[in-house]
């Protein structure tokens, strides 16, 4: 199951010594609602070797203005603490999982 990433917890699962991938997205967003049930799956399948969470861009100001996010879906992805990749609108499951294949 992805994490839920929020303001307060953002900085401990960025420093978590593990790659981060984060799905900034919105209940009443349709194409968020495509690319969910593949974060999902992604979560459980790199569970223990990534950490995957979505942030809910309505509830969480603070992550939201600090990458500038004005799309969504959009997802980024972190390794060592540092942004290494943005993908922005939907995307297959091949190609996140490409993505993250980089940050290992």
């Amino acid at each position: 199951m992805a994490l839920t990433v929020t303001d307060s917890n953002f900085e401990e699962l960025l420093s978590g010594g593990k790659p981060l991938v984060i799905d900034f997205w919105a209940e009443w967003c349709g194409p968020c609602r495509m690319v969910g049930p593949i974060i999902e799956e992604l979560a459980a399948e790199y569970e223990g070797r990534v950490n995957i969470g979505k942030v809910d861009v309505d509830n969480n100001p603070d992550v939201v203005s600090r990458f500038g996010i004005r799309n969504i879906p959009t997802i980024l992805l972190f390794k060592d603490g540092e942004l290494a990749d943005k993908c922005v609108g939907v995307s297959t499951k091949a190609a996140f999982i490409e993505r993250i294949e980089k940050l290992l």
